[in-house]
């Protein structure tokens, strides 16, 4: 019985690994179609009779204004370009605040939160934080920067079924994401705490006030690496 049960296993193991390895390699060549959380946004707003928004228009990182790369990485993660995927030092501060009950920004990098959307589902399991790390690697090693942010940059929600930032760009601004000014880029990255909460234009003063900061912070961040090549 035991036998049985480790031949299993083993087999289980070997079809993921599999399986995930083939799926970041596909998905290092070929736009990612959609995501899961695509999907459990639909069905909530099926559930809730609300009209059904589902708006994603992948474009190549080319296509994209350095603006908004710049922005991200000043609004969520200051030290994607030199990171190997993890900020040790982010972690810990949110891990001892969250210790201490203190709503903070959660320490994951863009590579994370890329692995998350793309492979994974929402929540704040450990064993959902395991394979999220797992995934972490996988795109690090096999993707790279460039790819990691590209996929990123196309998938995140970025509105209320806005999914991308060409779609959102569209959305938020009637332009395409290849002419995004820095102010419209830091207004789209002050929402992605929250962008089916907070708004890109006509905004709060909260997020006015992180259009202010975010716009700062762009200047200290020079363009990344992959964007000289």
């Amino acid at each position: 019985m035991l036998r049985k049960t480790g031949k299993f296993i083993l087999k289980v193991l070997l079809y993921f690994f599999g399986i995930s390895i083939f799926s970041v390699f596909l998905f290092k060549f070929i736009p990612v179609p959609f995501t899961p959380l695509m999907f459990i946004r639909t069905f909530e707003q099926t559930v809730s009779g609300e009209k059904i928004v589902w708006k994603h228009d992948w474009v190549s990182i080319d296509n994209m204004s350095i603006n908004i790369q710049k922005a991200v990485i000043a609004s969520e993660d200051g030290k994607f370009t030199s990171h190997n995927g993890f900020d040790m030092k982010a972690i810990e501060k949110a891990y001892a605040h969250n210790k201490k009950g203190k709503r903070v920004k959660g320490g994951s990098t863009i590579s994370q939160q890329t692995a998350k959307n793309v492979f994974l589902w929402p929540g704040r399991s450990y064993i959902r934080k395991g394979f999220e790390a797992y995934f972490t690697v996988l795109i690090e090693v096999i993707w790279g920067k460039e790819r990691i942010m590209e996929v990123y940059l196309n998938s995140i929600e970025m509105g209320n079924g806005i999914y991308g930032i060409e779609a959102a760009s569209q959305h938020w601004f009637n332009k395409s994401a290849k002419n995004l000014t820095k102010q419209e880029a830091a207004a789209i990255a002050a929402i992605l705490p929250n962008p089916r909460k907070y708004k890109a234009t006509n905004s709060s003063g909260y997020i006015n006030r992180r259009k202010s900061i975010i716009n700062r912070q762009m200047n200290l961040y020079p363009n990344p690496d992959y964007y000289l090549k």
